[in-house]
């Protein structure tokens, strides 16, 4: 018997291989915008335009299709100034903020220096030190004019020495090294220290450049886009229909084929249904994510091949509107595409569409029937969904709850391999960098920078996320991904037992490895698959049970 099970399943895995996806969800950059010389917002009946010096050449700007305002960066001597009508703001009615480290939306509990923490003049902070002083060592002491002048002469040494420490950074050309201290001086609300580290910054990105320039283009934008609020009006924007003529592929399977991050998740994944799927006849798949359904092409084939004939398939997809939008169609389109594919090897089948968001699921919408072995996959699909840190319902969570409700034989997780959910601004800022580094540096192996379509596959599948990332909080920031650490503790709070993966799929992502750059690695901890570039974890993929 054992013998027997063991050959079936080395069948199915051996044919777990991905045909292309020919259409897939991509989200659009819109088109390039030529800089001028300040940053400007100008509100108009097409978007938020975003313009930016760039030496001689054209680097790509985010178009929103409707921004919640229009702001304008002017500089003054001590401070920078946002107008809601795009004009500079008179020094009566201007909100300035001075160049103070300790003025920060995350700095909430204030510093023993930042004069809100103890009264909002100068003067009156002086007068009342004064009246302080004299009470307890008399008239005559000399201790608030030594702290007057100790304060100013070490506040302006260490102003000085930002200044020179950034001078010296700008000289030395490391990009990577300024969008830190960009980012370092938004979070600090050092307004004018971030303008002027942006307009150096313009000089230095470029679309078409070294992976850091290309990745830099986008975080800048992002960092704009923050002091902007406008974040979430480019998120909603950023998502397009695929190229319409026949003969393009889309941007999505051209990412598909130059990385291996999505087949090595769809691979696992599909390996690990197999593997729990072998001996059953009646077969319920639940795809909370299902775009346009590419994932199942390969695992509909290897099912009918299976030694004693194909089960009966049925897939529930969930998907929502704006992935239909993509999609060019609702999820009828996936379903006949399906059930085609299908008809053509011979393998019973049905598909039932859920138009909805994860946020929406219930019981109710499922349709599980007694009698089938259930599989759920969850394909970078669940970081979207808002935990506890964002919302009292915590769907994250919940979800999880309701899926292990319904006694299924394998659940399959792949997520991105960052943490970026709960993490203050400015280190989720170091690790989208981290990330999004190691992800350009990887295309940029396989995918040569003279490829028309590169710019267009960087905007349309990462560049909206990275944005996204940077500019947004709370219920707008949608992209939070999580550690497979901490996912672990979510699904084991939900009552789930981990499901190791075959070491059949572990051998069939190895050889898919081979076809690209030997700098991909492959690893398998503590029964979960992790997928990287160099010393990066990109992806991790694991099954529960």
């Amino acid at each position: 018997m054992q013998a027997s099970q063991q050959h079936r399943s080395s069948g199915m895995s051996n044919r777990l291989y991905y045909l292309p996806p020919q259409e897939a969800e991509a989200h659009c950059l819109p088109q390039f915008q030529s800089f001028d010389h300040q940053l400007c917002y100008n509100d108009g009946s097409q978007g938020t335009n975003f313009s930016f010096q760039g030496s001689s050449e054209r680097y790509c700007t985010l178009e929103s299709s409707s921004a919640t305002g229009s702001y304008a960066i002017y500089n003054s001597p001590s401070t920078v100034s946002f107008s809601p009508n795009g004009s500079p703001n008179s020094q009566q009615d201007s909100q300035s903020y001075p160049s103070d480290p300790h003025h920060s939306p995350d700095n909430t509990y204030g510093s023993p220096m930042s004069a809100s923490c103890i009264t909002d003049d100068v003067s009156d902070l002086r007068h009342k030190l004064r009246e302080l002083e004299t009470v307890m060592l008399g008239p005559d002491s000399d201790i608030i004019n030594s702290y007057d002048s100790t304060f100013t002469t070490n506040k302006s040494s260490l102003e000085m020495d930002s200044w020179r420490d950034t001078m010296e950074m700008i000289s030395g050309g490391d990009l990577k090294q300024i969008l830190v201290a960009c980012a370092k001086s938004v979070s600090d609300n050092d307004l004018l220290m971030a303008q002027w580290l942006m307009d150096e910054l313009r000089r230095m990105v470029s679309v078409s450049g070294e992976p850091i320039q290309r990745l830099g283009a986008y975080m800048l934008e992002g960092l704009v886009a923050r002091l902007a609020s406008s974040g979430s009006s480019i998120y909603k924007a950023l998502r397009c229909k695929e190229p319409a003529s026949a003969d393009l592929l889309s941007y999505m399977h051209i990412l598909y084929e130059v990385c291996p991050y999505f087949k090595f998740g769809y691979m696992s994944a599909n390996g690990a249904i197999a593997e729990a799927m072998k001996d059953e006849n009646r077969v319920h798949i639940i795809d909370f994510q299902i775009g346009q359904g590419s994932q199942w092409i390969t695992l509909i084939q290897a099912f009918s091949a299976r030694p004693g004939g194909p089960p009966h398939i049925r897939i529930t997809g969930i998907d929502d509107s704006t992935s239909a939008y993509a999609r060019g169609g609702g999820l009828n389109i996936v379903g006949q595409r399906l059930s085609r594919l299908a008809e053509s090897v011979k393998v019973p089948f049905e598909f039932h569409a859920a138009d909805m968001t994860g946020c929406e699921v219930q019981l109710e919408n499922l349709g599980v029937r007694p009698g089938e072995a259930l599989a759920v996959n969850f394909a970078f699909m669940l970081h979207h969904m808002p935990d506890e840190s964002v919302s009292t319902q915590n769907h994250r969570d919940r979800l999880l709850r309701l899926v292990k409700s319904l006694s299924p034989k394998v659940v399959t997780l792949v997520e991105q391999e960052s943490n970026t959910n709960t993490a203050a601004f400015f280190p989720r800022f170091l690790e989208t960098l981290n990330y999004y580094t190691a992800m350009f540096e990887s295309i940029d192996v396989t995918l040569p920078r003279e490829h028309k379509k590169r710019i267009s596959v960087e905007q349309h599948c990462l560049a909206r996320d990275v944005v996204n990332i940077i500019a947004c909080e709370g219920v707008e920031r949608v992209e939070r991904h999580e550690l497979l650490g901490k996912w672990r503790l979510r699904f084991a709070m939900a009552g789930f037992t981990p499901y190791p993966l075959s070491s059949l799929v572990n051998a069939t992502i190895k050889r898919l490895l081979e076809n690209y750059s030997e700098k991909y690695r492959l690893e398998e901890r503590e029964g979960a698959l992790y997928l990287g570039w160099m010393d990066r974890d990109l992806v991790a993929s694991c099954a529960w049970k």
